[in-house]
């Protein structure tokens, strides 16, 4: 099993860090390798033409490594995700279909755009609820299936739900899909890069992940796969580096009708951004030599005697099998105040984040067994001011 990895990162001993699913820090690697790329630009005279393309198909490479991905063609560079879901719903026509289905509270980059599908073609948004059971994950990947019908367009949600780490069982939806002929759109941000996604096994549409969160990257840039649907397709803006043989600087006025294969089309407008793209390769690789699996195992070392204590409280978690040990929501029974709680915990500086009616949670390799015990703590003494002092 890994060992703690903080001393590959800046964080300060002040502060308790355990809100990666709001923005991961940045290993030390990553800072280098943003320094060195700003500094770069300071001898404009020094960058070389491959220099444009390069780096980039190294990125590419190895995010395909990372979600076993045979061809980094089948890879774009994008800004956003609410970018790279627009290229996915630009080129979508549901011909006689008529239903989008995705989860309750959904991120809004990842809704946003299917509104605006649905109000071009007269469809309509089923958003699936989760129930407040015991059972709770398993009942809602159930209610998720029992929506795909023949009249499906698309499902689009994400691998775990963002506010909560409730887990979807992306392999069973997968095949009902494919029985109904719908397509499957993942939103990976808050697993890609701490979690295994294998697109060869689950062959998802398309897979769009933001890159500052468990792709240890930098704001601003993200990646996205693209599957055979769009090949073809209609990119959402019209930039010359995605044009066929746009390497030839001298040859780029000769004006091209055709654009570069597969994703190529999809990539953002000045992809070569000289200083985040060595940023996002570097976190990436260093993600590869951990692994995802070894980065699961060791959360899952920090946050098993937790759970049970959160549990023990009488709070409600997630069971394994539908969650990830990367993210997780803690829900309060009466017995807390939930803004007391945020108080006691900020006075701590301890750092998580509350959504919804939960109380997310997101340890990585640089957390740490006593980060729990300061967190714990923090939760026994609100109990017990509500308890006993209420």
């Amino acid at each position: 099993m890994l060992n703690c990895q903080k001393n590959k990162f800046s964080l300060s001993e002040e502060y308790t860090y355990l809100n990666c699913a709001t923005m991961s820090p940045n290993l030390k690697t990553v800072e280098i390798a943003g320094i060195e790329a700003v500094r770069m630009k300071s001898e404009p005279y020094n960058i070389k033409v491959n220099e444009f393309y390069q780096p980039v198909e190294q990125l590419k490479k190895s995010f395909a490594r990372l979600i076993n991905v045979a061809d980094f063609e089948r890879v774009a560079i994008i800004p956003s995700v609410s970018y790279g879901m627009g290229n996915v719903v630009n080129n979508i026509k549901p011909g006689k279909k008529k239903t989008i289905i995705m989860v309750d509270e959904q991120f809004p980059s990842n809704y946003y755009v299917w509104e605006k599908l649905a109000n071009k073609y007269d469809l309509k948004i089923k958003s699936i609820s989760a129930s407040q059971s015991e059972s709770r994950g398993a009942d809602w990947n159930q209610k998720i299936l029992e929506a795909i019908n023949d009249d499906t367009v698309a499902v689009t949600l994400g691998h775990v739900h963002w506010a909560d780490g409730t887990k979807f069982d992306l392999k069973a939806i997968r095949q009902k899909t494919q029985q109904h002929d719908a397509l499957m759109i993942i939103d990976g941000t808050q697993s890609v890069g701490a979690m295994s996604f294998d697109v060869q096994e689950l062959q998802p549409d398309a897979l769009i992940v933001g890159g500052y969160k468990w792709l240890l990257g930098s704001y601003g840039l993200g990646l996205a796969y693209y599957g055979p649907y769009f090949d073809g397709g209609e990119p959402i803006e019209e930039n010359w580096i995605n044009r066929y043989k746009s390497e030839n600087f001298q040859n780029l006025v000769n004006y091209q009708a055709k654009y570069k294969p597969k994703a190529n089309r999809y990539c953002v407008g000045e992809n070569s951004n000289f200083i985040l793209i060595p940023m996002l390769n570097t976190a990436i690789n260093q993600l590869l030599e951990w692994g995802t699996e070894s980065i699961q195992e060791y959360c899952n070392s920090l946050i098993t005697k937790p759970i049970q204590q959160f549990i023990d409280m009488g709070c409600q978690v997630e069971d394994a099998a539908y969650r990830g040990n990367h993210l997780f929501g803690v829900r309060l029974n009466n017995d807390f105040d939930m803004e007391q709680l945020k108080a006691i915990i900020a006075k701590e500086n301890i750092y998580v984040s509350f959504r919804g009616t939960a109380v997310r949670i997101s340890p990585h390799v640089y957390n740490e067994v006593k980060d729990f015990e300061n967190l714990i703590a923090c939760f026994e003494t609100a109990r017990k001011k509500k308890v006993y002092y209420s």
